[in-house]
């Protein structure tokens, strides 16, 4: 059996290492929120909506798409898309969960997994004392960056930074999916702080079942996955999409899946 994972990863402010940080230890969150915001923004960025360096976040959602085939002469099939949210989960409980799914060796894939996911979760593993065996496995193999056991889509479309880097959206268009019209990861701060938990994790259940489906493409186009096998892949996760195996919001990406089989 073959199984492949895919990682998303949502996030929020850490405040309490930007007190540390900062020196702030009696200031009010908003205050803390604006003064990381104030450090780190770039140039023509609001200083409110700054987006921190991968040490200064914390976890509010971890989602999973675990894909399997029992021979490299059969499809792939998505035997689960889930999404939980540190309101369901501690953090340190979804951390575990992560590094448990990686037992077994299989492969890793994502978008700005190696720049952003991977680095959030090990700098959280420390923040919290979490032990992460499987992702530190003798080799590194997830970590390693021209490897094979971790894709992460965004660095191997860009030759590694050679061009610039793609979002998700932009390569979603690609395949006729409009990915980030109504959400994107700017918003997330304030819809947790709204109490719209469920709302992010659909937003990153999402971006699971986009990336699995960039990943099929790209496997047929570098020759890792063979046309028919390519095609039976796709139209086997649209159908799970469509019997609602994999829960509901999804029926664009099925659509675009079957537009992509052909």
């Amino acid at each position: 059996m073959q199984r492949v994972l895919v990682l998303d990863i949502e996030t929020l402010p850490d405040l309490a290492a930007g007190r540390a940080l900062l020196d702030m230890p009696e200031a009010e969150e908003e205050a803390v929120r604006a003064a990381l915001g104030a450090r780190y923004a770039r140039p023509g960025e609001a200083p409110e909506r700054a987006f921190l360096k991968p040490p200064l976040h914390r976890l509010c959602c971890l989602g999973l798409l675990v894909a399997e085939r029992a021979a490299p002469d059969e499809p792939w099939r998505v035997a689960r898309l889930r999404a939980r949210t540190v309101a369901e989960e501690p953090e340190a409980a979804l951390i575990v969960r992560f590094d448990a799914a990686l037992r077994g060796g299989p492969g890793l894939i994502g978008f700005n997994t190696g720049g952003f996911d991977l680095p959030v979760l090990r700098y959280r593993a420390l923040a919290l004392g979490v032990p992460m065996p499987h992702l530190h496995a003798p080799g590194f193999a997830y970590l390693h960056r021209f490897g094979e056991r971790h894709l992460d889509l965004m660095d191997r479309l860009s030759g590694f930074r050679a061009s610039p880097a793609p979002s998700l959206g932009e390569c979603a268009a690609l395949l006729g999916l409009s990915l980030k019209a109504e959400m994107d990861g700017e918003r997330v701060e304030a819809l947790w702080a709204a109490g719209e938990h469920a709302r992010i994790a659909a937003y990153c259940r999402t971006d699971l079942a986009a990336t699995w489906l960039l990943a099929l493409r790209w496997w047929l186009v570098t020759g890792g996955l063979p046309p028919e096998l390519a095609r039976e892949s796709l139209r086997g996760f649209a159908e799970a999409i469509e019997e609602g195996a994999l829960g509901e919001g999804l029926e664009a990406i099925a659509a675009a899946a079957r537009a992509a089989a052909g």
